[in-house]
């Protein structure tokens, strides 16, 4: 059965050892990334992208969720793929605050590599720092204007936002920007430089304070923040693309860490702004 782009549904590509999980933003849904599935479908990779919890249904279903909810969606799609998809090694990466979750993942489970795009450190609408005031009196806040066409074309929307969701979003933002320091693994830093969402220095805080060793930061100069869906998305995808099959394709085996799977690494080439040492890509 044929699935319209618009469809809320999460998606599943079989393909070949190498998965990659691809997690979407606040109130959206797998249809944003629908695009970089299939791409990256196309070029041999298992590919899967849940759909967070409280998302794709209703305002007031989303209401029932915290961000710990969604964390936990990812952990059960990070599962899925290690244990369902056949893969050895996983790449997560995550739009908005999906890559806000994906920063978290690359901390907590073994991950051969993380692709952030477009994730929030520093928000443009002030209005999220007062939530916790007037959430009480304004349970919802409605949804500002459509997207260009060949983006919101793509999009399954809901009409208005709960609060205590965007409060909850607050503090998973803050849990993640405290814990930068201990992402280790190969990164790939995007940012679109007309993000109207969150505030492009972001890219820069996460680049400066996680400890990868490995990472890189790049800049789309004619993208909005949904940038899955933006012009230049194909070089986007293919960006991707480049820095998972870099990852998959050295290392050598070691001892993994108490409870973390076999893990493999070795050298790679310079693609960041600064030079990097050895580095370990994790199996599942």
């Amino acid at each position: 059965m044929k699935i319209k782009r618009r469809s809320p549904d999460p998606f599943f590509y079989q393909g070949g050892e190498t998965g990659i999980l691809l997690i979407h933003g606040f109130t959206g849904t797998p249809s944003e990334l629908r695009p970089m599935g299939q791409y990256l479908k196309e070029r041999g990779y298992t590919v899967h992208a849940p759909l967070l919890a409280g998302h794709g249904t209703s305002p007031e279903e989303m209401e029932c969720t915290a961000w710990t909810d969604w964390w936990q969606s990812v952990l059960d799609a990070y599962d899925h793929l290690c244990e369902k998809g056949g893969v050895r090694r996983i790449v997560a990466a995550g739009l908005s605050m999906g890559g806000a979750l994906a920063l978290n993942l690359a901390r907590t489970r073994p991950l051969a590599g993380v692709v952030s795009l477009c994730a929030p450190i520093y928000l443009r609408d002030k209005r999220h720092h007062l939530v916790d005031a007037v959430r009480w009196v304004m349970p919802y806040l409605k949804r500002g204007g459509e997207k260009p066409g060949h983006i919101e074309e793509h999009l399954v929307p809901y009409d208005r936002t709960p609060l205590k969701c965007i409060s909850s979003l607050n503090r998973l933002i803050r849990h993640v920007r405290r814990h930068l320091p201990e992402v280790e693994v190969p990164a790939l830093v995007v940012q679109a430089k007309k993000d109207e969402t969150v505030i492009p220095r972001s890219a820069l805080y996460i680049y400066h304070h996680i400890s990868s060793e490995d990472k890189r930061l790049i800049w789309y100069e004619k993208s909005s923040h949904i940038i899955t869906l933006d012009k230049e998305r194909e070089q986007l995808f293919a960006d991707v693309d480049a820095f998972a099959r870099r990852l998959a394709g050295e290392g050598v085996r070691r001892d993994p860490p108490e409870g973390k799977g076999d893990l493999i690494g070795g050298k790679t080439k310079d693609i960041g702004v600064h030079e990097k040492k050895s580095i370990q890509t994790p199996d599942c």
